[in-house]
């Protein structure tokens, strides 16, 4: 851990095709990044791993893919218009903003805080809206009344959704109606959240525009706490599967009052980043407020009955909460190592194979023989039909492509030489410990896979 800095972190991101600053030709943009070519696999790798785990492999669980734009009046139901916000300074000189918990301690009275910028001092603390604000239709935008169902010509002022969940409660009524499920279930969903953050910081860790694999299960309103501890075993699964350290993680009990509007009972699963000890994962009982919010506002029945038929009840939710972006950045935390090979210093991302974003790396020993360019292309072929994540790569000595190929947390390099054209063995090196062997070539896409 001593070893991983995010500056070494961001370097390799960018010199290796993981992840480029947003707009960067231009200047950039605070707060957004754009995930490169590795970087696209890597993150694909890594929700579908969640989707396997989640929905895929359990029968109580059920994918949607909602709208990021969604009626106004979603958000004013969940909330987040009126308590969706952080505290926010400014300094009275250079009128630079912050959020207040990111300029001293909150212990220490805020005319006594000093701005880090100028040293100037703050102005009172007021609450900032974090929501990103956007116009639907071809008029001035006015108010939320105006959104008409099914006109083209309706205009009000919308949202960029804040989270993923209100898309989820939203078609809780859709979900029940077509496949009837019984309690406990869940509703599952991957997509973008945005939020227009105060002081974006530390890489991919705070950003304003985000992605969210998060899951609403549905449960008996006496069975939460069940649900509860199983699902905070779950994560703890996904944290092994994926490949974050344990070690790394840690549980904090929210306290009252820190708690967001909606949950009873949170638990934040803490990392420990080269900045500090900060969330990675949550887990929260939201209880009925999100369906019972919507049912009010809304006037749709969001109440299931039970398998005896009883009175009809509001189910209470359970909620964990994964960051994509943030996952990546524990993994690459996780898997960065540094260490001696052959006498030389070299560094490499320790990637559980199953989210390496290339999984074999097929090389000629040398790119002016022909034949064994021929060769080289053959089984390159072959390997990648079984297992697609496969790169071709003949730029520089051997020696060379194994450490860029180390870089990037390739488990597996496959370089064909002279012997492959006279027995058809091939070898195989291991990315962590450098050991190569003869492997034959028609054992080699299964043992890959």
């Amino acid at each position: 851990m001593a070893d991983v800095t995010m500056e070494k972190l961001v370097s390799l991101c960018k010199r290796r095709g993981f992840i480029y600053p947003g707009s960067e030709i231009y200047g950039g943009l605070s707060g957004t990044w754009d995930y490169g070519p590795l970087g696209v696999e890597l993150k694909n790798n890594i929700k579908a791993l969640w989707w396997k785990m989640f929905v895929q492999e359990r029968e109580d669980m059920y994918g949607v893919d909602a709208a990021i734009l969604m009626n106004p009046k979603v958000w004013e139901a969940s909330g987040h218009v009126t308590g969706f916000a952080d505290p926010l300074v400014e300094c009275k000189k250079c009128k630079r903003r912050y959020r207040a918990d990111q300029v001293g301690d909150l212990s220490t009275p805020l005319e006594a805080r000093k701005c880090p910028e100028c040293g100037g001092a703050f102005g009172d603390v007021r609450q900032f809206n974090m929501m990103f604000k956007t116009q639907i239709g071809a008029t001035p935008a006015r108010t939320t009344d105006n959104v008409q169902s099914g006109g083209d010509d309706a205009s009000a002022t919308t949202y960029l959704r804040p989270e993923t969940a209100g898309g989820i409660f939203v078609n809780f009524k859709n979900v029940v109606d077509s496949f009837h499920p019984k309690l406990p279930f869940g509703i599952a969903q991957i997509g973008k959240a945005f939020r227009n953050e105060i002081a974006p910081r530390d890489f991919i860790f705070r950003v304003r525009e985000l992605e969210q694999m998060e899951v609403e299960y549905f449960v008996y309103p006496d069975e939460w706490k069940g649900a509860f501890e199983a699902w905070r075993k779950e994560v703890y699964r996904y944290i092994d599967a994926v490949g974050i350290s344990k070690d790394l993680v840690h549980e904090l009990e929210v306290p009252d009052g820190e708690r967001a509007h909606y949950s009873k009972r949170t638990i934040d699963f803490e990392f420990d980043w080269p900045f500090g000890r900060k969330e990675l994962y949550g887990l929260a009982y939201r209880t009925d407020f999100d369906l019972s919010a919507h049912a009010k506002a809304s006037g749709a029945g969001l109440t299931m009955t039970d398998e005896e038929g009883k009175e009809p009840l509001t189910p209470h939710v359970v909620e964990p909460s994964f960051g994509v972006d943030r996952t990546i950045l524990a993994l690459l935390i996780s898997a960065y190592t540094e260490d001696q090979l052959g006498g030389e210093p070299r560094t490499y991302l320790k990637f559980n194979p199953a989210v390496a974003p290339v999984k074999a790396a097929v090389f000629p020993l040398l790119k002016n023989k022909p034949q064994l360019v021929e060769k080289a292309r053959e089984v390159y072929a072959l390997i990648k039909k079984a297992v697609p994540q496969t790169m071709w790569d003949d730029n520089g000595n051997i020696g060379k492509r194994y450490r860029r190929q180390d870089e990037i947390g390739t488990p597996h390099c496959i370089t064909i030489d002279f012997q492959t054209l006279e027995d058809d063995t091939v070898t195989l090196r291991n990315r962590d410990t450098g050991e190569q062997k003869r492997i034959s070539i028609d054992e080699l896409a299964s043992h890959v896979a």
